[in-house]
């Protein structure tokens, strides 16, 4: 398909698709962090590390596009498209500093050498042979940089908790970034007439900009309330009902706590799995109560099938 205005259909679609990219992968940033339990392990630091430098690298290759994109031959296109090909943070953030300043403080500034310096450089460094004996760099300057704003003192770093100061600190450094390129995107858009900044509402961009939420507090919230609220329904609900028919699997490994959590929660339990797994040796359930279990929640319409034992 041949578009009378290739430029105008980039920026209003394809660069909005981008800003919902952008947002979503902050979005995994920020709930990969509010998963974390500790700094114990390398991959769940390069995990926040990863997705937070992907979001605002994107964030801050749309801003730039809206301010400098002018009509232009397809030889300076493809000089325009080359100058994107960077992962320095810090580099495009000074490239939008030339257009509008952005009052960030210094700890958003060094929040932003270390993502730059994780996407560069740090996160290869694990394919070195030199590796081997050296710390986890990802892991170490995540720490250090923790360390330096909030001052842990002579704690063993590795095994403090993730707690709420910490989120909550993570969340507005990165929401101090985040909006106010959000707004210059904004700004833009209407300069130029387009919809770059419009959002899907149930989306993962939606909380990140336009509700302006950098933390899961309501989230966890809510999935309790949840599940007070299913506990303590009465039996005239139909779905409800339908469940308790089913016979239940003698859960006995752990205590109460330890399911909840890994309901309400992300990662998967290998050991509550080979609890299931070892009772459904000992039950020997047929296939009609794995359909049943599956039509919990894979279903559009409610009508009761058959009993289930």
């Amino acid at each position: 398909m041949i578009f009378k205005n290739p430029e105008l259909f980039w920026k209003n679609f394809n660069l909005g698709t981008e800003l919902q990219i952008s947002g979503s992968f902050i979005y995994n940033a920020l709930y990969h962090l509010d998963k974390m339990k500790n700094f114990r392990y390398e991959e769940d630091c390069f995990e926040f590390l990863y997705n937070i430098s992907v979001g605002i690298e994107r964030l801050q290759k749309i801003t730039i596009i809206l301010f400098e994109h002018e009509n232009t031959t397809i030889e300076n296109q493809k000089l325009f498209e080359k100058s994107l090909i960077t992962h320095n943070h810090v580099e495009l953030q000074n490239r939008i500093s030339k257009h509008q300043e952005i009052n960030f403080g210094s700890v958003h500034h060094r929040f932003i050498e270390l993502i730059a310096e994780f996407y560069k450089s740090t996160r290869y460094q694990r394919f070195n042979l030199d590796s081997v004996n050296n710390p986890s760099q990802d892991k170490e300057r995540l720490i250090k940089f923790l360390d330096t704003e909030l001052k842990f003192g002579d704690l063993d770093k590795t095994y403090i908790k993730v707690d709420e100061r910490i989120k909550k600190f993570i969340g507005n450094i990165v929401k101090k970034i985040s909006l106010p390129l959000y707004s210059v995107i904004k700004d833009q858009a209407h300069r130029i007439g387009t919809f770059t900044y419009e959002l899907s509402y149930e989306s993962k961009a939606f909380k990140i900009f336009i509700c302006e939420e950098f933390s899961f507090s309501n989230e966890r919230r809510l999935q309790k309330e949840i599940l007070i609220h299913l506990l303590n329904l009465k039996d005239d609900d139909h779905l409800i009902t339908f469940i308790k028919r089913i016979k239940p699997l003698g859960f006995e490994s752990y205590n109460t706590k330890s399911y909840i959590n890994y309901l309400l929660g992300d990662f998967i339990s290998s050991s509550i799995l080979d609890e299931v797994e070892q009772l459904d040796e000992v039950n020997k359930f047929d296939k009609d109560r794995l359909e049943a279990v599956n039509f919990i929640d894979d279903y559009e319409y409610f009508i009761e099938p058959d009993e289930v034992n």
